[in-house]
């Protein structure tokens, strides 16, 4: 048995790439679904025409300038590739606007979690006076009841209500449109079974990732966006933002955001919360040695970018 180890052991040192082939590491991952179903909140059609609409229109801001493609533009992987997003009358917040690809699928929303699904979270902007700046609920209905054809559209999508134009519905309409945003990429195909969806660095690049223990917040079909994690696990962050704190107001939630999905990651930056960070290599560099205590080589980055080029979605219907 030592010997069969050794053996191993020198193959592996004369030949990094000698398990190249071994996809044991896999499990950490799951292929993409073709849909974000919901039971609260069933997809139809019309829903889903209906929220691309509503995403899509501006009239859902105070002044008509701002809609939810602003910040979270179907044409560039669902994000407007900003540190922060400017809103109403240009103001900023101060975090990235995260993409809203793939985003049905995550356990939670927001980057300190404060909304549950992506309907809730469709809502919150809309009222915030620094993105969207609508008063009230009532003015946003108001304004919705003005138009020709919106009334007619609600009650396609919401058949059998008396009153189907509400801000509940905007959130549902929005969200079944959303839970259809899934971008599989080669790497799904690779995971059902297709060996050569991937280039052997890019396999490598995925078996270095696992084994660097990246896969311990992000794992899964999303890469991400299923758990909380403290920025600055082992190595204090320097950061202001007090993260899911500001929600909670747990002393143990100072400095946690939802870990971020790293699906189309390589088309979605800047990255962190904040979006201070411009590269993909950087932000690889900074989460080994803040979040697990490494200090990877540039080529061991430049390995695990190789892999996460390979989350790139390969339907570029989704990117209307």
């Amino acid at each position: 048995m030592r010997l069969v180890k050794l053996s191993l052991t020198i193959i592996a040192m004369t030949c990094p790439n000698a398990f190249a082939q071994d996809a044991s590491w896999k499990a950490a991952f799951a292929p993409l679904p073709q849909q974000a179903d919901s039971a609260e909140n069933p997809i139809t059609p019309q829903k889903i025409a209906l929220g691309k609409r509503l995403y899509l229109d501006p009239q859902l801001s105070k002044d008509g300038t701002v809609s939810c493609n602003s910040c979270h533009n179907l044409k560039t992987f669902g994000v407007d590739n900003e540190p922060t997003s400017p809103g109403h009358k240009g103001q900023r917040g101060g975090r990235n606007s995260p993409s809203s690809f793939n985003a049905a699928l995550h356990a939670t929303q927001f980057w300190d979690g404060r909304a549950a699904t992506v309907e809730k979270q469709a809502l919150g902007p809309i009222l915030n006076p620094i993105e969207m700046a609508m008063p009230s609920e009532a003015a946003v209905i108001e304004r919705l009841k003005k138009d020709k054809s919106y009334p007619t559209e609600f009650s396609a999508a919401f058949p059998g209500e008396k009153d189907p134009v509400t801000y509940a519905n905007v959130g549902n309409a929005i969200g079944a449109f959303e839970r259809t945003l899934i971008t599989p990429s080669r790497f799904d195909e690779f995971l059902k079974g297709k060996d050569d969806a991937l280039t052997p660095a890019e396999k490598k690049g995925a078996q270095l990732f696992v084994q660097t223990g990246c896969t311990a917040c992000h794992m899964g079909a999303t890469l991400g966006g299923m758990m909380f994690q403290k920025l600055g696990l082992v190595k204090p962050y320097p950061t202001k933002d007090l993260g899911r704190f500001e929600v909670t107001k747990n002393e143990t939630d100072k400095m946690v955001f939802k870990v971020p999905s790293l699906r189309n990651g390589a088309k979605t930056g800047p990255y962190f919360h904040d979006g201070s960070v411009k590269t993909l290599n950087e932000a690889v560099s900074i989460m080994a040695e803040y979040q697990l205590g490494k200090k990877l080589t540039p080529e061991q980055v430049g390995e695990i970018v190789t892999f996460l080029n390979s989350l790139t979605a390969t339907d570029t219907s989704k990117l209307m």
